[in-house]
């Protein structure tokens, strides 16, 4: 008991300093080096454990593999599923869980988690009670899965102001489990090559693993250090983040809008809030502000997620002639979708790669450094999109005179 109160003291004081500075999840130099950890070379990890769960919600079989028994083959397979748990964006693939004090002090949901990291996964009642939790809660439809898990102990090296690691001296010892959620599929059947008979046969190699759906590692390295105020979550879907696995395992009281919600929400939002105000003019500000945020920040080299505030959005629109009347009516519908005073990611508001416009018959593409090109013209009291020519134009692979009509 003196490690979890000593460990709740700590990662209380740093969500405290977090939620003060709005940040609270890791970052990605954090998640990169745990991802480090995911190699059978390195023998952190020297078991797996895991079960296999039938569309019935049925467990088939349970795993408890040696990882120094496996095949050099099948050992890096089951690590890269494990490595995928972490892969991805913050916030939008890996999303931060956050338990109440109340949780983290009394409950059941967040007891079995501190269990099974405490006893590195060998309490095999333990193990068991968690895959019943999440077949209970999980919804795969009609397709089977297995239930993976690992746990490790990281002796966590100091590491300087200029991120230099000192292998000699830890600061603590990091212990987390991983879980990850991988769909089974069937094998496509395919013609393989029979030594035997001199000849290519319809052969299946049977049901496989596909790539986890989902996932978490436990507790958060927040800071390098421990934080069992949270976990960090993996969804392989976008728009689908699998809520029913967050509120039945995690018990979560307030769970994550997917970054497929956030923009369909935020576009919602502009749309209606300014209505026949919302020009391509006004949307081309938006989206230059926010690609212009997440260069800045890609080229800061700052491992946080990029962060917005609606002020700043605020801002962009007031500069491109809407109202304060309006503006204000933004800003509210901003906060009722996000909740108060939101730090919003930029990745999850708009696409920012290309700047996109669609009619029923049309679809145009620009390159994002080309928009301030594009513009709107009444032409034989038609609303048009124009966009000025002045070098060769490529139609279905080929080059075409733009000023024969």
């Amino acid at each position: 008991m003196p490690l979890i109160d000593e460990a709740l003291l700590t990662a209380q004081s740093h969500r405290i300093e977090k939620e003060r500075n709005f940040i609270i999840n890791m970052n990605q130099k954090e998640v990169r080096e745990i991802k480090k950890r995911l190699n059978p070379e390195k023998d952190s990890i020297s078991r797996i454990y895991g079960c296999y769960v039938n569309a019935a919600g049925e467990i088939v079989t349970t795993l408890d593999l040696s990882v120094g028994l496996m095949e050099q083959e099948e050992a890096e397979l089951y690590f890269k599923l494990l490595k995928k748990t972490l892969s991805g964006t913050l916030g939008k693939n890996l999303l931060d869980i956050a338990f109440s004090t109340a949780q983290v002090e009394n409950s059941d949901e967040h007891r079995l988690l501190q269990g099974l990291r405490s006893s590195h996964l060998r309490d095999a009642g333990l193990r068991d009670a968690l895959y019943q939790r999440i077949i209970e809660s999980l919804d795969f439809g009609e397709d089977s899965y297995v239930i993976l898990l690992a746990a490790d102990s990281y002796d966590v090296p100091f590491k300087g102001s200029d991120d230099e690691i000192f292998e000699e001296g830890s600061g603590e010892v990091f212990d987390y489990i991983l879980c990850c959620i991988c769909p089974v599929k069937d094998a496509k059947s395919a013609l393989r090559y029979i030594a035997d008979e001199h000849n290519f046969r319809g052969a299946s190699t049977g049901h496989v693993l596909s790539a986890p759906e989902l996932g978490f590692l436990f507790p958060a390295f927040d800071d390098r250090s421990t934080n069992i105020y949270n976990a960090l979550y993996y969804s392989r879907g976008l728009v689908d983040i699998h809520e029913e696995f967050l509120t039945g395992v995690f018990r979560a009281e307030k769970v994550p809008m997917s970054s497929g919600a956030q923009k369909l929400a935020f576009s919602d939002v502009l749309r209606e809030s300014l209505g026949g105000d919302c020009s391509l003019d006004v949307v081309r500000a938006v989206h230059g502000e926010i690609r212009d945020r997440l260069l800045l920040h890609k080229e800061s080299k700052n491992p946080e997620a990029p962060e917005i505030c609606v002020e700043d959005v605020d801002d962009v629109l007031k500069a491109n002639g809407i109202s304060e009347q309006k503006v204000s009516g933004f800003h509210e519908a901003c906060n009722r979708e996000f909740g108060e005073q939101p730090v919003l990611n930029p990745l999850n508001l708009m696409e920012t790669k290309k700047f996109e416009m669609s009619t029923p018959q049309v679809k145009i593409t620009v390159d994002p450094d080309c928009a301030d090109l594009v513009r709107t013209e009444i032409i034989n009291g038609k609303t048009c999109i124009v966009i000025p020519v002045d070098e060769n134009v490529v139609v279905n692979g080929i080059d075409v005179n733009p000023q024969c009509s």
